[in-house]
């Protein structure tokens, strides 16, 4: 019985940096390929994995010796055919970490995924997507039309997070199957020197009193910066670090509310190393969005033993369990509360802990496990 064959579409892997897809399509598709080539409940190799590319400097970001194919770039023309290139190939099942591949005429079966439904309450399109993308970005997120037709036209529909399976349900989204497939925080501490054999990493790092307090995260309006920045009106001796590339205008806009004597560091982009390094010297990572489509960076920051202060959200619970403290969006003055809470060395330490719990339960190997086993199901249907 010959395996199955899954095409797996790594074209969204960019060759620079990750972002957010990126660097969960590299890391699902690092994570399939090992648990593929382990074999099913027999250990038999049962699944055959093929990944799609559009540029061959994405090899080297697969994992080493990976079958790829390469087609078109996923902004071309060719993308709404894309099924009838595939169908000479022969795929027994797709799998997309985006909705949009084209799913004409296919003869396979077709997993699609939808990460959020942030962009139908914030219509802003990636910016590095070409002008006409962008266009056709907003216009498609206008209504919940297009977007019903696209996820239908699949067998199944995944997501990142019981938090969108619940709003795709809310909104009748689609009437596929929806499977969760979870994101996976990026193991930090692989980016720093190793730790003392037995060290308890979150321990270790949370013996201090934190001094830093560490924002990852876009300067978008929904991502409130503004009261991360008047907060530390109520927190002298502390520096507020903001990570993430800024446009002259905005950064001038969050000076200009920024209260007298506050440490405020604009950092205009950093490596993950650097990131790491700001959150391995006692820190605590905090956003305090209006509204989220995930939060990474709060599951990067407590599976490396950091503790967070964070904005009250569904999304945010779910992510964070007991591993953050959390406050009202628009309250700086509770922001600046809480931060002071975790001075406390039991409340620190019961946080860190929890949040270290909490994030051990997100795993790429279990994602990946997720995918492969709807995948043979749809197989064998």
């Amino acid at each position: 019985m010959r395996p199955v064959r899954l095409f797996f579409d790594a074209r969204y892997i960019r060759t620079d940096f990750h972002d957010g897809i990126s660097r969960f399509s590299a890391e699902l598709a690092r994570a399939v390929a090992e648990l593929a080539a382990a074999g099913g409940a027999t250990g038999e190799r049962d699944v055959q994995v093929i990944f799609l590319i559009h540029d061959d400097a994405q090899i080297t970001l697969l994992p080493e010796g990976a079958r790829t194919l390469k087609i078109h770039a996923p902004t071309s023309a060719k993308e709404p055919f894309t099924a009838l290139i595939l169908n000479r190939h022969r795929p027994d099942a797709v799998f997309s970490p985006m909705q949009t591949i084209g799913s004409l005429g296919r003869r396979f079966k077709l997993i699609l995924t939808l990460h959020d439904t942030i962009y139908y309450r914030h219509r802003t399109p990636p910016r590095d997507l070409p002008a006409p993308v962008r266009l056709g970005w907003r216009l498609f997120h206008l209504s919940y039309v297009p977007q019903r037709f696209v996820l239908n036209r699949a067998d199944v529909v995944a997501t990142v997070s019981e938090t969108s399976k619940r709003q795709f349900a809310a909104v009748r989204l689609t009437r596929r199957p929806v499977i969760v497939l979870g994101n996976a925080p990026q193991r930090l501490e692989e980016l720093l020197p190793e730790l003392p054999a037995g060290a308890n990493p979150g321990l270790e790092r949370g013996a201090e009193v934190p001094k830093r307090i560490v924002y990852m995260g876009s300067f978008m309006p929904y991502k409130n910066v503004e009261t991360l920045v008047r907060g530390m009106a109520g927190l002298p001796g502390r520096t507020l670090h903001l990570l993430s590339r800024i446009s002259p205008q905005r950064r001038a806009e969050l000076e200009a509310i920024a209260p007298a004597g506050a440490d405020i560091v604009f950092h205009g982009g950093v490596s993950d190393t650097e990131y790491a390094a700001l959150l391995d010297d006692r820190a605590i990572l905090a956003t305090l969005s209006l509204d989220e489509g995930y939060g990474l960076p709060i599951a990067e920051a407590l599976a490396f033993g950091v503790p967070a202060v964070v904005s009250d959200l569904e999304i945010f619970r779910e992510v964070a369990g007991e591993g953050a403290l959390f406050v009202p969006a628009k309250d700086p003055e509770a922001f600046a509360a809480a931060v002071r809470e975790l001075d406390d060395d039991s409340v620190r330490e019961r946080t860190i802990a929890a949040g270290v719990a909490h994030a051990a339960e997100y795993s790429w190997e279990r994602t990946a496990g997720t995918l492969l086993a709807e995948v043979r199901r749809l197989a064998s249907s």
